[in-house]
C-alpha cells in the first residue's frame, strides 16, 4: 500500500479522496491555488502546497508544479478525482517516469477511450453495441451526406476529442448538414484545439444509461450496475439515479456482464464508466470515461463498495476486494448535484457562504467541501456539493430526499437546491418517465410561463 498520496484536484472530490487515504492509513498531501487556501481539503490535509495562481492552468493543470509538490512531499502516488488532469495521457505518463503511482488506468487505456472515433473502434471489437455511424473522422460535406443516407436523418455531428457538449451539432436533413458539419469543427478546433468530428444516428427520445466497472489490469473485472444519468442541461448531469427506473433486472444484468467481459479482454486497470443510450430496449455505446464520476456516489449506496478505496487498492497492486458473485444491489438511491447557480438562470453565484447547514438522518449523505464563512471563488466549477439519498425503494427514496432539501440551508449564495424541489413536485419524475431532453424542455416551459 502507498505510504502517502498526493490529490492532484480541489472542492469535494478532493476531500472524499482524503478521507479514503485516512481510512487506509495513508498520508495525504493537498495542492491548491492561493484562492483555495482556506478550502476544506487543505485544512484537513497532513501537508499542503501551493502550486500556483487561480486560473486552472497555472495550478490544477499545471503537470510540473504538481511533479514538484510530489518530489518535495515524498509523495509516491497521485490521485486525480475527476476533471483537471484525470483522463490526461501524459500526465499519467510523466508521473511514471518520476516512479510515481497515477491512482487510475494505463495511459495507453486513456489514450484509447479519449478519443471518441479510437474508443468506438474499440468497443466495436470487444463486443460493446454501439450507435450506428461513421467508421471514423468525416472530412467533408461528401462524406457526411453518404453516412446520413446509410443511418438515416437526424445525425449527429460529435468531435473525437470533445466533451461537454461541446463540438456537438444535430442536422435533421440534408439541407442543415453543411452548416452543422461547419459549426461542429470550428467549436472543436476552439475548445479542443483538434477539428476532427465523426457522426451517428441521432436517436430522438433516449435515456442516458452508464455502467460502472473496476479492472484489476490483469484480465479480471466486474461491473456494479447502471447509472440514470438522463437529467442533463446543456449535456451536464444535474441528477442521477442508481438503478434506473427504466431498467429491469435481466437487461441490469445483460449490459453488465458485456461491459465486464469486454474490460476484461482489454485488462482494464482502475474504475471506469461505459456509457450508452437507451431507446426500444436497446443500448448504444457513446463514450467510456477512464475516472471516477461525479455520480459514483450512488452506486456506493446501492452495492456498498467504497469505489476510491478500490482505485486505490487496485493502483497498489492488491487487486479487486470483490468478485461479481460478491456485488449486491440495495434499494434505491438519487444524488442531486448543488451548484453555486441561480436556480433560474443557472447563472454562477460566486461569494460568502453566511450560514450552512447540510441535511442528516438515515440514508442521507452529502459529498461537499464547504462550511459557513467559506468563499465560494468564481474561478472553477460551480458545483459545490452533492446530496445523496438512499431507501429500500425509489418512493421511500424520493421522499427522503424531498426532507433533506427542506433540511438544507446554503445562505449568502444562490443554489440550485429549489430546482430538485420543482423536480421533485413533477409527476414525469415521480414515474421516472423522462429522458435526455426532458429536463431543458421543463426549464424552457418554466421560463415561458
Amino acid at each position: 500500500m502507498f505510504s502517502k498520496v498526493l490529490i492532484a484536484n480541489r472542492g469535494e472530490i478532493a476531500l472524499r479522496v482524503l478521507r479514503a487515504c485516512k481510512e487506509l492509513g495513508i498520508q495525504t498531501v493537498a495542492v491548491h491555488s492561493t484562492a483555495d487556501q482556506d478550502a476544506m481539503h487543505v485544512r484537513l490535509a497532513d501537508e499542503s502546497v501551493c502550486i500556483g495562481p487561480p486560473p486552472s492552468r497555472d495550478s490544477y493543470l499545471n503537470i510540473h508544479q504538481i511533479v514538484a509538490a510530489c518530489e518535495i512531499t515524498g509523495a509516491d502516488a497521485v490521485h486525480p478525482g475527476y476533471g483537471f488532469l484525470s483522463e490526461n495521457a501524459k500526465f499519467a505518463d510523466i508521473l511514471e517516469a518520476h516512479g510515481i503511482t497515477f491512482i487510475g488506468p494505463t495511459a495507453d487505456h486513456i489514450r484509447i477511450m479519449g478519443d471518441k472515433i479510437t474508443a468506438k473502434k474499440t468497443a466495436v471489437a470487444l463486443g460493446i453495441p454501439c450507435v450506428p455511424g461513421s467508421d471514423g473522422e468525416v472530412h467533408d460535406v461528401e462524406q457526411a451526406l453518404e453516412v446520413a443516407k446509410e443511418t438515416g436523418y437526424p445525425v449527429l455531428i460529435k468531435a473525437t476529442a470533445g466533451g461537454g457538449g461541446r463540438g456537438m451539432k444535430v442536422a435533421h436533413n440534408p439541407g442543415e448538414l453543411s452548416e452543422a458539419l461547419s459549426t461542429a469543427r470550428s467549436e472543436a478546433l476552439a475548445n479542443f484545439g483538434n477539428d476532427a468530428v465523426y457522426m451517428e444516428k441521432y436517436l430522438g427520445q433516449p435515456r442516458h444509461i452508464e455502467i460502472q466497472v473496476l479492472g484489476d489490469g490483469e484480465g479480471n473485472a466486474v461491473h456494479l450496475g447502471e447509472r440514470d444519468c438522463s437529467l442533463q442541461r446543456r449535456h451536464q448531469k444535474v441528477w442521477e439515479e442508481a438503478n434506473s427506473p427504466s431498467l429491469n433486472e435481466n437487461q441490469r444484468m445483460e449490459i453488465g456482464e458485456i461491459c465486464a467481459v469486454a474490460m476484461r479482454k482489454l485488462k482494464y486497470r482502475g474504475a471506469g464508466t461505459i456509457e450508452f443510450l437507451y431507446e426500444n430496449g436497446e443500448f448504444y455505446f457513446i463514450e467510456m470515461n477512464t475516472r471516477l464520476q461525479v455520480e459514483h456516489t450512488i452506486t456506493e449506496a446501492i452495492t456498498g463498495i467504497d469505489l476510491v478505496n478500490e482505485q486505490i487498492r487496485i493502483a497498489s497492486g492488491a487487486g479487486l476486494s470483490v468478485s461479481q458473485e460478491d456485488i449486491r444491489f440495495h434499494g434505491h438511491a438519487i444524488e442531486c448535484r448543488i451548484n453555486a447557480e441561480d436556480p433560474s438562470t443557472f447563472v454562477p453565484s460566486p461569494g460568502t457562504i453566511t450560514h450552512y447547514h447540510p441535511p442528516g438522518g438515515l440514508g442521507v449523505r452529502v459529498d461537499s467541501g464547504v462550511y459557513q464563512g467559506y468563499k465560494i471563488p468564481p474561478y472553477y466549477d460551480s458545483l459545490i456539493g452533492k446530496l445523496i439519498v438512499h431507501g429500500r425503494t425509489r418512493v421511500e427514496c424520493m421522499m427522503r430526499l424531498r426532507r433533506a432539501l427542506d433540511e438544507f440551508v446554503v445562505d449568502g449564495i444562490k443554489t440550485t437546491i429549489p430546482l430538485f424541489r420543482d423536480l421533485l413536485a413533477n409527476p414525469d419524475i415521480a414515474n421516472g418517465d423522462y429522458d435526455i431532453h426532458w429536463l431543458e424542455k421543463f426549464l424552457a416551459d418554466k421560463a415561458g410561463k
